[in-house]
């Protein structure tokens, strides 16, 4: 099994995310840290140990981050992901009282664990960048203790087709000077972005397939606000895997294509904050710091998470 932590800003599609990587059997998850992000922290911690206390997983860490980025004020998105950030499912589940107090600060867990876990450990980035970018500026040998990190964010190929500005991404745009101190940290890192996840549409179709299983309920709910907003700005009526596909090119890389190249991060204009420039013509002459990715198997992404979650009757 792969040793991995999460970092979630959770968040519909982190929830799936973490549905999936755990009911995977495949990875040994670390413990999950959470961050500022979709919505604000207090409520991303619940979400996620709600999520774990509905899947019955309450023996995984959930250690608490950022509660902003490094330097502008927080930004959450409601209109995707509902209310309660995970479209009002699973109202019913409640997880005080589950978790014991827990005083650790997620960038000094990530810290230990690469350091406990040297050249095993995956870090699975699935919001903004606050807590790993701290953990590199207290201890930068964290970089290279890691094996590998792997962030869903940005767009590099797709300009004009982001999700918070037409140039940007809203993992990347909610901190970008975290973002830019992370793609320079001399990590090996993977960038799973919007090129590629917005061919991984989760349909009322896809959903359908999991009637009678333990999570038909919970994916047909939480989905629900994330579908309306698909439909009313992209025209499709779906919802997309941004996380899940994230946590599926670590379960299996050869699901993506890959390439590496110089990546870095506008943080100073209004127009691109937060935009992921990528130098595919090697203009800068600078060594490749990123993996990009550049296609993937969309069919076969979808076809594995959702016999992933049918495992689970």
């Amino acid at each position: 099994m792969k040793k991995v932590m999460l970092d979630v800003d959770t968040g519909v599609d982190d929830a799936l995310a973490i549905l999936y990587g755990l009911e995977s059997g495949e990875l040994d998850v670390q413990g999950i840290t959470t961050v500022c992000g979709n919505v604000p922290l207090e409520m991303v911690v619940s979400n996620t140990k709600r999520v774990l206390t509905h899947m019955g997983r309450t023996d995984i860490p959930v250690v608490p981050g950022a509660q902003r980025p490094l330097l502008r004020e927080a930004e959450h998105e409601y209109k995707v992901h509902g209310a309660d950030g995970i479209g009002g499912a699973i109202p019913d589940v409640q997880a005080e009282g589950v978790w014991p107090y827990d005083d650790r600060f997620a960038p000094d867990f990530i810290i230990e664990q690469a350091s406990r876990h040297r050249g095993e450990l995956t870090l699975i980035l699935v919001g903004p960048l606050t807590n790993f970018a701290l953990a590199l500026r207290r201890e930068p040998r964290v970089a290279e203790w890691l094996k590998e990190v792997v962030i869903m964010g940005g767009l590099v190929s797709e300009a004009g087709r982001g999700n918070k500005l037409p140039n940007a991404e809203f993992n990347i745009y909610a901190d970008a000077e975290a973002a830019l101190i992370v793609f320079h940290s001399g990590a090996d890192i993977t960038l799973v972005s919007l090129d590629v996840t917005l061919q991984t549409y989760l349909t009322m179709e896809h959903i359908e397939q999991l009637e009678g299983t333990a999570y038909y309920n919970f994916v047909r709910e939480s989905t629900g606000v994330f579908r309306e907003f698909s439909r009313d700005l992209f025209g499709t009526d779906g919802c997309a895997l941004h996380d899940p596909l994230t946590v599926g090119y670590v379960l299996d890389p050869t699901l993506l294509q890959t390439e590496r190249h110089y990546v870095t991060v506008e943080t100073v204009s209004p127009l691109s904050y937060g935009q992921t420039i990528c130098d595919f013509r090697g203009l800068w002459k600078e060594a490749p710091n990123v993996r990009v990715c550049l296609g993937v198997e969309a069919d076969r992404f979808l076809a594995h998470f959702i016999e992933t979650l049918r495992g689970k009757a």
